[in-house]
């Protein structure tokens, strides 16, 4: 099981941000969500950013818009998380080019999806 931080997790559960969160939490794995708006998601506390979490972060998927997401890169290069997941609607040409410039191992999909879950039945 991995350590999967939710960058932009929400305790909105029609969003998917909130979707992501629930569904990683449902195969098992470790979810931190990051969220500098919110106190907590589904009753777990949330970090500003992944450079406040303490301890390694296995993967990254990001639910927030490519103009803040571009800001983050920085971040996860920092806590040297080995997959960064852009999920539809958070890409942007600037932003895969950047996280590709930086080294980053950009994944452009649903990571629900790339689970096995279908994000319209959470």
């Amino acid at each position: 099981m991995k350590t999967v931080a939710v960058v932009g997790a929400s305790s909105d559960r029609r969003k998917f941000g909130n979707k992501a969160f629930r569904a990683f939490q449902q195969e098992g794995h470790t979810v931190i969500p990051i969220n500098p708006n919110e106190a907590s998601v589904e009753g777990v506390a949330t970090y500003p950013s992944v450079t406040d979490v303490p301890g390694p972060i296995d993967m990254a998927t990001v639910y927030v818009p490519p103009e803040v997401g571009i800001t983050l890169l920085e971040g996860f290069e920092k806590k040297k998380i080995a997959e960064i997941w852009i999920n539809p609607g958070a890409e942007s040409d600037e932003l895969v080019a950047e996280a590709r410039r930086r080294k980053l191992n950009v994944i452009e999909a649903c990571s629900i999806v790339g689970i096995g879950r279908n994000p319209y039945s959470l």
